[in-house]
């Protein structure tokens, strides 16, 4: 599921955002809203995505978020044949905005 970027200015509170880092230097945003995950897109419903992570981060500084991580799942495992696990093996890092 998703959400505007622009109807998140408008919530009480966001639980957590979480700045998904998907290759080098690519980053997508998701936030946790009553429990739900939602990606976030812009007002043409395409994923809010940036190069630079101080720009997704500077995104987030004028919004109600309780909690901001960055996000990683690795796809090594898959890589080095170890067999599929049943549960994510996703990293989050705690950030800080502004």
């Amino acid at each position: 599921m998703t959400i505007r970027y622009s109807s998140l200015k408008v919530l009480p509170r966001i639980d957590k955002a979480c700045i998904h880092s998907l290759d080098m230097s690519l980053y997508q945003l998701s936030v946790v809203i009553d429990g739900a995950e939602l990606y976030v897109t812009d007002d043409d419903d395409r994923m809010l995505r940036s190069l630079n992570l101080c720009q997704m981060q500077a995104l987030l500084e004028d919004l109600p978020v309780r909690e901001t991580v960055l996000r990683q799942e690795s796809a090594y495992d898959e890589m080095v044949g170890q067999s599929v696990r049943e549960c994510s093996n996703a990293m989050e890092i705690p950030l800080r905005v502004a």
